[in-house]
């Protein structure tokens, strides 16, 4: 389905959701994403797409940047249209999302980014329906551009404020956007979650260890500090390999890291796996995933996924991670921009320090208690609810 809406702006009935209560039938959301990547963020958007239904919310998706979100989601009963916006100031595509929450009798607009804020908010005011926004990481530390990131602020408070609620994924994101001013009763901490993977613990240390890294691969991830500690630690452990699973922002920092790993002499220790929907898949051939992100993390899904599957996390010390991730017990904390501590972290692994398995236990324990997808899910609802007066 794409870009199809008509000339006049819509008034939706109010309490669309009271309409759909009395009829049976689902509420519908209507989620504005980007939708160019298919990362963390799109990740959680695909997965609520699959379990609102169960909770009485069908989703419906708007894509302002459409891109790799159609074609690697997994839950496809949900309907997705592509409006995409001409430019960062397209507020043309606000008055067409107001037409789609008109002809798609959506009760409510769940918006994922500041771009789709800005128009998600601008269809919901003039639908009348309420806003919710999804915080997803720090628009102020999100890249390393840092006229982006003062143009997503921007954007944040201009448009936030209208919001119903704000849904911030980690303690640290909420605190952050109550520093940005955003009123303290309206912005809901609603830990990342996903599935579960019917996988035992990692029992036995490798013979010849994988690090991992899954990503969408960009400067703030930290990925050059990861192969400057590679090079280290493959001075004491030579069985190590690294395998690195997504795709890159853009060629340029590709060449920047290919030629990196050949001065370091990693090439042939390195596997290129690019872009997957499986992750899952790819966590079966790796030991031990890094994240060495140097900032801009909200509660990185990478990071549960591993959990979920039993693999030990060696990660940046840098905003939500540490939600996740319980230092010496189901992983390791470092400090961001130093690859003498991670290439130090991946040793204490790698020789035993930590005992492997007992990592591996208390990840997955942590992960069902705290991180399903189930949660996720039942938190999200009762934002829902709660707004619309369910």
């Amino acid at each position: 389905m794409t870009d199809a809406v008509l000339p006049r702006p819509p008034v939706l009935e109010p309490d669309a959701s009271a309409a759909a209560r009395r009829t049976g039938k689902a509420v519908r959301v209507l989620h504005v994403i980007n939708g160019e990547h298919y990362s963390g963020a799109e990740r959680v958007q695909d997965l609520l797409a699959g379990s609102l239904p169960e909770r009485g919310y069908e989703v419906t998706f708007a894509c302002v940047k459409p891109g790799r979100f159609a074609e690697a989601r997994q839950h496809r009963q949900a309907r997705l249209y592509e409006v995409p916006m001409r430019g960062r100031m397209d507020f043309r595509c606000g008055r067409k999302l107001a037409q789609l929450v008109h002809d798609e009798s959506i009760a409510l607009v769940h918006a994922h980014t500041p771009r789709s804020l800005m128009v998600g908010g601008q269809a919901a005011a003039i639908a009348r329906v309420p806003l919710i926004y999804h915080v997803h990481s720090p628009a102020g530390r999100d890249s390393t551009r840092t006229l982006q990131n003062m143009i997503n602020v921007w954007l944040e408070r201009r448009t936030g404020h209208r919001a119903a609620r704000l849904i911030a994924v980690s303690p640290s994101v909420r605190r952050y956007m109550i520093e940005q001013g955003f009123l303290a009763s309206h912005v809901v901490c609603v830990p990342n979650g996903v599935p579960m993977i019917d996988v035992p613990p990692r029992v036995k240390t490798p013979a010849t260890w994988t690090l991992g890294m899954v990503a969408l691969f960009r400067p703030r991830k930290g990925l050059e500090v990861l192969l400057e500690a590679l090079a280290q630690v493959r001075r004491e452990t030579p069985d190590v390999r690294l395998r690195l699973v997504g795709p890159f922002e853009n060629p340029r920092y590709e060449a920047e890291i290919r030629l990196l790993a050949s001065k370091r002499r990693l090439t042939e220790h390195i596997e290129w796996s690019g872009f997957v929907t499986d992750v899952a898949r790819e966590l079966r051939q790796i030991d031990v995933l890094a994240l060495p992100s140097l900032f801009g993390e909200g509660l990185p899904m990478v990071v549960l996924e591993a959990m979920a599957a039993g693999v030990p996390v060696i990660a940046s010390e840098v905003e939500g991670v540490p939600e996740a991730v319980c230092h010496g017990e189901s992983g390791l904390l470092v400090k961001p921009g130093t690859p003498v501590a991670l290439a130090a972290a991946i040793n204490q692994v790698l020789t035993g320090h930590f005992d492997y398995a007992a990592l591996s236990r208390a990840a997955q324990l942590r992960h069902a208690e705290f991180f399903s997808a189930d949660v996720l899910a039942g938190r999200v609802a009762e934002v829902y609810d709660h707004v619309l007066g369910r």
